[in-house]
């Protein structure tokens, strides 16, 4: 796909399974409204975390459940 990225904006996978994109908030500015940058129609599958990769491209990777346990109160 190649999505041209722009400097203070942050790029993600909407619910509806396109790129939207929305101005990021940086201190007391506020972030922007989303908007749509292109129609992919993606399906995601539980457990996978998808983003917007260097090159520009939709790309998933397998979520990882890790670190320490909570210790319960006794």
């Amino acid at each position: 796909m190649g999505i041209k990225r722009e400097k203070g904006f942050l790029y993600y996978l909407d619910k509806q399974g396109d790129v939207s994109c929305a101005k990021m908030a940086r201190g007391k500015n506020k972030g922007g409204k989303p908007k749509k940058v292109a129609k992919c129609g993606i399906k995601r599958k539980e457990g996978y975390l998808y983003f917007i990769d260097k090159a520009g491209d939709v790309s998933c990777a397998k979520m990882v459940r890790g670190g320490k346990k909570k210790k319960s109160k006794k």
